[in-house]
């Protein structure tokens, strides 16, 4: 966005509310708060049991997500925010200054956040199905492969375990600095799904809600096959 964009943005009015995140992506952002704080919490406990319960269904949820990702609104597709290294470094380098947020779906440099969580919690559920420490943490799947590349398995499960808490924390602080050096609010979006945007923003294509009940079911018969 170049100063004479920009200056126009700054004297027209916010512009009207359109939905930029669909039912199915705020609802798997949300529940993904809920299952990684349960995970920490039933690790904390070491209430074994209910922890792989929860693992599971953050792997559904990931196996949901990834699908979402081809079939579900412009916004949640992968084609419309993953943009090449170097357009995210642009858009950091503009990191603090301040404008209007036009931004419809996840900008450059989110994109590629989004990609890193998917890969972590992917890599952190499935390695947790095979992980073992040979007392008591065994993972529904431990059984099949040997020992000692169970418990390999276990240490990398646990490795990014803290990587993704890091990458969590990141988060929350990436949010406030939006907030506060740009004055854009990324969190009222993905409670509400609508963003107030300028009139020559087109709103993005929206998929019906009910398909993601087809792709959620996928997502769920895909793991009862291989679990």
């Amino acid at each position: 966005m170049d100063a004479d964009e920009l200056a126009t943005l700054q004297t027209q009015p916010a512009g009207r509310p359109v939905l930029v995140w669909d039912a199915p992506v705020r609802l798997f952002h949300w529940l993904v708060v809920v299952l990684v704080t349960a995970a920490y919490v039933t690790l904390k406990l070491n209430w074994n049991d209910w922890h792989v319960r929860v693992g599971e269904s953050l792997l559904a949820l990931v196996v949901f997500r990834l699908l979402w990702g081809f079939f579900g609104s412009e916004t949640a597709r992968f084609r419309s925010f993953v943009a090449s290294p170097a357009a995210a470094l642009r858009h950091l380098r503009h990191l603090f200054r301040r404008e209007p947020d036009v931004q419809v779906g996840h900008n450059a440099a989110g994109g590629w956040i989004v990609l890193l969580f998917l890969a972590l919690l992917l890599v952190e559920t499935l390695s947790g199905l095979y992980g073992n420490n040979d007392i008591a943490d065994e993972g529904p799947l431990s059984e099949v492969i040997p020992s000692w590349l169970a418990n390999t398995i276990s240490t990398m499960h646990g490795l990014v375990w803290d990587v993704l808490l890091a990458a969590v924390t990141l988060h929350v602080l990436v949010i406030a600095l939006y907030a506060i050096a740009k004055g854009h609010n990324l969190l009222r979006p993905m409670l509400t799904g609508y963003k107030l945007l300028p009139s020559f923003v087109d709103a993005p294509r929206q998929t019906p809600a009910l398909l993601a009940l087809g792709v959620g079911a996928t997502a769920v018969m895909l793991l009862a096959a291989f679990l």
